[in-house]
């Protein structure tokens, strides 16, 4: 279990604010956090990782990380970060980058392979693409069989196929290592996806604090409108289906029945529109 209650002034987007936070993590649990630029989220991860003082306590299990002046130092908290930008070693190959953080190489082949990255253990990070560089970064921060792995933003600057695939492969290191994972996202089919808790920070504070579903989910009113977006999920309830569909920065559902759900499949880009004020959903043709 994660303890932490900490706080901090900061500025923020409106200002002077006081980031306080007072959260339990349970063990294994994949957490999202989101909420406004400015909101506190990176420093957050910061705090947790010791990059950062703040003042109240931080517990893991049975080890104090923050307690009044007392600080363990990031080295000692055995987690792993993984960045935006990357933040590889440059004159190094990557299966280096990772025998850099432990001498292990079974450890670094399996992470390999489960990143189907083992064909590119000789290459430098400068002859990779972006969603590659990630991968070996995400491995890297693995290699100490990190207790805690905190992620900012770590795919926003990858294109939306490159995304679900890292966020799949994401989800399978997570499992795999048993590793409780927080992680700053904005993207709402991401947090669907991968995390069982969402904690949305805003001024500082949380505002909310739940299942994605319960969190993210809104729905729209009663006018006539037409959307697309990207099908996460269809739940069976009794004799209909509900259909979970990202549009832009939100997540809405629409009940459908069983001859419509039978031609959807998870991932199928759809629209959404009504008639009659009734929700209509239909999967979109791709061109060529």
């Amino acid at each position: 279990m994660i303890e932490i209650d900490v706080s901090k002034e900061l500025l923020g987007s409106l200002g002077k604010m006081r980031l306080s936070v007072n959260l339990s993590i349970a063990p294994k649990s994949f957490v999202a956090l989101s909420g406004q630029s400015g909101s506190g989220k990176t420093t957050l991860l910061r705090i947790l990782a010791g990059l950062e003082s703040s003042q109240g306590k931080i517990r893991v299990d049975d080890e104090v990380w923050l307690d009044g002046t007392y600080a363990r130092a990031p080295q000692q908290r055995g987690i792993g970060f993984v960045f935006q930008d990357y933040a590889l070693f440059p004159n190094m190959s990557v299966l280096e980058n990772l025998l850099f953080v432990r001498k292990d190489k079974a450890l670094a082949q399996q992470l390999l392979d489960l990143t189907e990255l083992s064909e590119l253990a000789n290459r430098k990070p400068i002859t990779l693409s972006g969603g590659q560089k990630q991968r070996v970064s995400l491995c890297r921060a693995m290699m100490n069989r990190p207790k805690l792995l905190l992620m900012d933003e770590p795919l926003s600057a990858l294109d939306p196929s490159m995304r679900t695939k890292l966020q799949h492969e994401i989800l399978t290191l997570h499992k795999n290592f048993g590793t409780t994972t927080i992680m700053v996202s904005h993207d709402p089919s991401e947090i669907y996806r991968l995390s069982d808790r969402v904690i949305v920070l805003s001024q500082g504070e949380v505002s909310h604090d739940g299942d994605a579903k319960s969190v993210l989910l809104r729905t729209q009113g009663s006018q006539k409108f037409s959307f697309e977006g990207e099908l996460l999920d269809i739940i069976k309830v009794d004799v209909i289906y509900i259909a979970i569909v990202a549009i832009g920065q939100q997540i809405v559902e629409v009940v459908l029945d069983g001859s419509e759900a039978k031609d959807l499949h998870v991932g199928d880009r759809v629209n959404i529109g009504t008639k009659a004020f009734a929700p209509m959903i239909q999967k979109v043709k791709e061109t060529l």
